[in-house]
């Protein structure tokens, strides 16, 4: 079954022959070698290109390895990379005309001197490259450094609602539910029992990411590792820091841990796609705030296996689910703080910081998002467009809800729309 990526195409097709090298990043197993290798070769082939100028190239596969004299058997033992030179002479009797060649090549990072070999095959006109990678660490620095501008990234995140409902059997409420529970991992999502569901993300977990988060990275103090990601599974769209996290180490799990230790284990899970950083940002006053920060799981369904089922939160989850679609929409996004300064009860007046979900930025524009998973009353509406009211600028206003309504706006130009519909349709930011 053929899961629609339209949207990553999309950007595939927009890059075509662009003079870059396109380079497509994105967590293990959240599909970017189909992406490539199937769907991107399909439109290729559709178009007319003939099937010999689309050279396939994937360096974690044997029997790719093999057609350039390598082993990957003996590669993984002896913790090599691919031989370029044996690459590049393979694909010198590959291109025999002056007609455009299209390099897909998968797991990049596999090739000795990858940066080198690639900005080679740039000065030539008549090829066109596209590559994947695992690391957004290894990747993303050498494209500014090593490329020299000349690299196109392509983030690919796991399946989003509305992929998911393309392959869903139910209807979309059921839906909803299930990809908040599941997650969108292509694998995951194609498997027909939540046991087989289960069973997968928890193999991922511990043969794929742990692993290379521990491999990559040299990790020695893999129990600490394993406790971090523990802590944040279970805080997930809470305000937090090294600090709070060290002294959650200190009280729940009695050890101690370095800030320094914890703000190295960080960079790893987000160099590996596991995890966003969504950092603080003045309102009113445009700057960041240092800390506290909020961090979402680019997966759902791995956040959950990580703490066993057992703490389903909906309305951290609808935080989250929100979060990881305006990512993929394009969006930079913020934990919004508004500073107002308030009266209470008795007369006096105290600072307040009011918090806005997400500040959501693309170019020029902007869009300030609550996610309320329900609005039972007018005291929680109030609640939720309390901190709109003190922005003092035009940008659109949102809130999300779990609740079945129909779009509205109210007296304040604030917009009311149901998850579902946000989730699925693209024309309400």
């Amino acid at each position: 079954m053929e899961i629609n990526r339209d949207h990553y195409l999309n950007q595939l097709i927009s890059r075509k022959q662009n003079g870059l090298i396109k380079v497509i990043t994105g967590i293990r197993r959240c599909g970017k070698s189909y992406l490539l290798n199937t769907i991107f070769y399909n439109y290729l082939v559709s178009i007319g290109v003939n099937e010999d100028h689309i050279i396939r190239f994937a360096f974690d596969s044997a029997e790719d390895l093999s057609l350039i004299g390598e082993d990957l058997i003996r590669l993984r033992s002896e913790n090599k990379k691919v031989d370029p030179s044996k690459f590049m002479a393979y694909i010198r009797e590959k291109v025999v005309d002056d007609g455009m060649y299209f390099l897909l090549l998968d797991e990049i990072q596999e090739l000795n001197a990858f940066e080198s070999v690639l900005n080679s095959y740039l000065r030539r006109s008549n090829m066109d490259i596209y590559v994947t990678g695992s690391n957004a660490k290894f990747l993303s620095s050498d494209i500014i450094t090593e490329f020299e501008g000349r690299g196109d990234d392509v983030h690919l995140y796991p399946l989003s609602y509305s992929e998911f409902m393309t392959v869903w059997e139910g209807d979309r409420y059921e839906g909803l539910t299930q990809y908040m529970l599941y997650g969108g991992i292509p694998l995951v999502v194609l498997r027909r029992t939540p046991q087989e569901k289960i069973a997968l993300l928890n193999t991922l977990f511990k043969e794929i990411y742990i692993k290379d988060i521990v491999s990559r990275n040299k990790v020695r103090k893999v129990g600490e590792l394993e406790d971090l990601l523990n802590i944040l599974s279970s805080s997930v769209g809470s305000l937090t820091n090294p600090e709070k996290i060290k002294n959650t180490f200190k009280t729940v799990k009695k050890t101690s841990i370095a800030t320094a230790t914890i703000l190295r284990f960080l960079g790893y899970f987000e160099d590996s796609f596991l995890i966003e950083e969504a950092k603080r940002y003045d309102i009113k006053g445009r700057g960041y705030i240092e800390t506290p920060s909020k961090f979402y799981f680019s997966d759902l369904g791995l956040r959950n296996a990580r703490i066993n089922f057992r703490q389903f939160e909906p309305n951290h989850s609808m935080e989250n689910v929100i979060y990881n679609e305006l990512r993929m929409r394009g969006y930079n996004v913020d934990v919004g703080v508004v500073p107002v300064v308030e009266k209470t009860k008795d007369g006096s007046v105290k600072r307040v910081s009011l918090e806005v979900d997400f500040v959501c930025n693309l170019g020029s524009s902007r869009v300030y998002i609550q996610s309320a998973y329900s609005l039972p009353n007018e005291e929680k509406r109030i609640q939720e467009t309390h901190s709109f009211k003190k922005i003092d600028d035009s940008f659109k206003k949102i809130i999300v809800t779990k609740d079945l309504v129909s779009p509205w706006y109210d007296e304040n130009g604030i917009l009311t729309v149901n998850i579902y519909d946000f989730l699925l349709g693209d024309d309400f930011i």
